[in-house]
């Protein structure tokens, strides 16, 4: 099993607030409703509309040393798009962006998905390095090169 180890010891919800995207009223407010829906701060802070999917992948990146890798004007070969089924891309939003030998890069919305990596890593053979991109980025992804084919 992969651990991840922060690169700063500082909670999401601290690293926003230091940043000036979210005040300690609001931080409780998040942590409220994220406990409420069971589901990740990040999507529990955009949810609310009080944070960008951006300032989360930011904070991740700062928090974990995850490269963040904007996909909007990336170009992803077509033989490494068919290096990973499009039912694992949507299930765990991620998607392939290169492939070195049997090195694979992924851009994903979650990187701390360890089941996510394995599977992948199972699927195709591949190691697996991940870069972080939003939900919204890998789910366009997706519809380019996945649903118009």
């Amino acid at each position: 099993m992969r651990h991840f180890r922060k690169t700063v010891n500082k909670q999401l919800g601290e690293i926003l607030v230091e940043r000036g995207v979210l005040s300690r009223t609001k931080l409780d407010e998040v942590l409220a409703f994220q406990k409420e829906k069971n589901i990740l701060f990040g999507e529990a802070i955009v949810a609310m509309k009080l944070a960008s999917e951006e300032d989360v992948v930011q904070a991740l990146t700062c928090q974990y040393g995850f490269p963040y890798l904007p996909l909007a004007n990336y170009e992803i070969a077509p033989e490494v798009v068919m290096t990973v089924p499009v039912n694992l891309c949507k299930q765990y939003c991620l998607v392939p962006i290169d492939k070195i030998g049997r090195s694979l890069t992924l851009a994903m919305a979650n990187p701390l998905n360890v089941q996510a990596l394995e599977d992948i890593e199972k699927s195709t053979g591949c190691s697996v390095q991940a870069f972080v991109s939003t939900a919204t980025e890998i789910a366009s992804a997706i519809n380019r090169y996945y649903e118009t084919r």
